[in-house]
């Protein structure tokens, strides 16, 4: 094989293997009820220095995103969950994400003002993740029942289909 066709070979790979994480499931699978873990509670401080705790939101459906702003799959996901927080607001749904930039609010406030997040942005540390259960790669994002459990975790980034789809799941099963 010449070295022309072996680059564009190894570059058709590499394109592959970056989409094959996207690659979606026929049907999302939540975990049963009786399986689900109640969700960590926390306090964090929001954008105004307001205090919020997870568990303000019992009684919806939270889309918890732990995410950064130098996180390539972070940033692709956060127009899908935007549209999500828009979309199934009135059905007793909310995203609430918790961004790990080093820099703290100095990054993170002018990169949420750009990709118009309509949703509450919290800043997390060290101590969130391990109670997390030493979350080590971001993106990672709960889909949590209105009873505060976990029905779902994606370490990565998933496609916006599937998050779909157990959004629906968890607001037709519990409405």
């Amino acid at each position: 094989m010449n070295k022309p066709a072996l680059w564009i070979a190894a570059g058709a790979i590499a394109v592959y293997l970056a989409f094959a994480s996207f690659e979606e499931p026929d049907r999302p699978a939540l975990k049963p009820e009786g399986e689900r873990q109640s969700s960590p509670d926390f306090a964090l401080k929001d954008v105004s220095g307001a205090t919020v705790k997870l568990s303000d939101f019992r009684g919806k459906v939270v889309l918890l995103n732990f995410w950064a702003s130098w996180c390539a799959p972070c940033r692709e996901e956060i127009p899908w969950f935007t549209g999500f927080e828009q979309e199934y607001k009135d059905r007793g749904f909310t995203v609430l994400s918790v961004a790990f930039d080093e820099r703290g609010w100095t990054t993170v406030t002018p990169y949420a003002q750009r990709a118009k997040i309509n949703y509450p942005v919290l800043l997390g540390g060290e101590d969130l993740m391990t109670l997390y259960g030493g979350v080590d790669a971001l993106p990672v994002t709960f889909l949590i029942d209105r009873n505060g459990r976990i029905a779902r975790m994606h370490v990565g980034a998933a496609g916006k289909s599937t998050y779909r789809q157990e959004i629906l799941d968890l607001l037709k099963a519990e409405s």
